[in-house]
Formats: structure tokens, C-alpha cells, sequence
């Protein structure tokens, strides 16, 4: 874990927890050939409080995404499945499960790469975070790297169907 603390709020801080992000998606890829998508979870304070990547195929569980992993490990360190104050930084817009998820655990905001216009919950095919009937809404914003991000995820499958990266 970092000791040197990015409060999240600001541009900078975005960019920092992204590029961290964006470490984890490809050591999911590299190490566990899973889809590259990292997620780091920072407290209000700027502690890094959870690490996550995609292991729903490796581990033979589809809920280990890289959000739940990365808040999973967030409430063992806090000792609490509410992540009060929290930021969630993920490389992939989140789907609906784990959308849901954040809201129940309570992440005060999402930030996210790039957008998944197949099955995004924050705004591209849902707006789960944000929806009124919530007695929580998380704030999102999205887009930060999110070219980067997009390119190791078109890359991820283009080898996959045995095409050349971009």
C-alpha cells in the first residue's frame, strides 16, 4: 500500500489513483489472463485502503470483479462494510452488480477510465449510482484515462480473436 497519501477530489489526484488503476488491470491481464480492469479504493484522507483487478475466471467466482475485490479488501482493513467517504477508482465503467454494491457499501464517489457502452450501471446503459430511488447516490465522474484504459481493453480482445494490437 502507498504511504504517500493523494487526498482524491483534484485532476492530479484523479490521474495518480487512475495510473495506479491501470498498473492493477495489467497485472490481471498479464499475471491471470483475466479482462485488464484494476480498481483502487482511497479513503477520505488519501490512505489507498484496497487493491482489486478481475479474477472472476481464475478464482471461478463471478463476483470478483475489480471493484468488489478492491472494496472487499477496503472493509477488512476498516473493519466495516461501509466505505463512508471513500473513492473508487476503476479503470472499466462499473456494471450493475458491481454498482450496486457501491451504493450499498456506501462510496461517497466512482471515478472511472473508460465508458462500457455494453453494460456501464454509471450512466452509459444505466445510471444506478445516481438513481433517485437510492437512499444513497454516489458522485461519478468518468473519462479520467480513459483512452489508455480503452486501448488496453480493445487490445485485450483483439488478441484474443488472434488480431494485431492497435
Amino acid at each position: 500500500m502507498s504511504a504517500v497519501l493523494h487526498p482524491p477530489g483534484d485532476a492530479a489526484a484523479d490521474a495518480y489513483w487512475m495510473r495506479e488503476a491501470l498498473i492493477l488491470a495489467e497485472r490481471a491481464e498479464r499475471d491471470f489472463d483475466e479482462i485488464p480492469v484494476g480498481a483502487i479504493l482511497v479513503g477520505a484522507d488519501g490512505e489507498r485502503l484496497g487493491d482489486g483487478w478481475n479474477y472472476n475466471i481464475a478464482s471461478h467466482d463471478p463476483s470478483a470483479h475489480a471493484e468488489i475485490m478492491a472494496m472487499r479488501e477496503g472493509g477488512k482493513r476498516l473493519r466495516n462494510h461501509r466505505l463512508v467517504g471513500c473513492t473508487l477508482y476503476v479503470t472499466l465503467e462499473p456494471c450493475a452488480m458491481c454498482a450496486m454494491a457501491i451504493v450499498h457499501a456506501r462510496v461517497a464517489r466512482v471515478v472511472y477510465a473508460a465508458a462500457d457502452p455494453k453494460t456501464g450501471a454509471a450512466g452509459s446503459v444505466f445510471d444506478l449510482l445516481a438513481d433517485p430511488r437510492h437512499n444513497h447516490r454516489v458522485v461519478v465522474e468518468g473519462g479520467v484515462l480513459a483512452e489508455e484504459s480503452g486501448r488496453r481493453l480493445t487490445n485485450y480482445f483483439r488478441a484474443k480473436r488472434g488480431k494485431p494490437p492497435l
